[in-house]
């Protein structure tokens, strides 16, 4: 399911029109975006929880020339299904 899909998904099952439905799901995407941008965390129960982890500054390696390379030091997003969707799926 894309974004458009989603919209439209949204859109039936709320009996809203798709540019209200477009704005819901631009507005939950942009508030969980914000809250992760300020180092907090979305906990949605029975959904999941957007987090996010530090991740170390590493060692790699070019795999074209063997070259060693430093890999900085990043946050990455990362999500936790909850107990409610895991159940839902199996």
């Amino acid at each position: 399911m894309n974004k458009n899909e989603l919209v439209a998904a949204v859109s039936d099952k709320a009996d809203i029109s798709k540019s209200d439905a477009s704005n819901a799901v631009d507005a939950v995407f942009d508030t969980i975006t914000s809250a992760l941008a300020g180092g907090g965390e979305v906990r949605l129960v029975g959904f999941g929880t957007f987090s996010v982890t530090k991740r170390a500054a590493s060692k790699g390696r070019n795999p074209q020339t063997g070259e060693e390379i430093s890999i900085p030091a990043s946050k990455q997003p990362k999500f936790k299904a909850g107990k409610g969707l895991k159940d839902s799926v199996n």
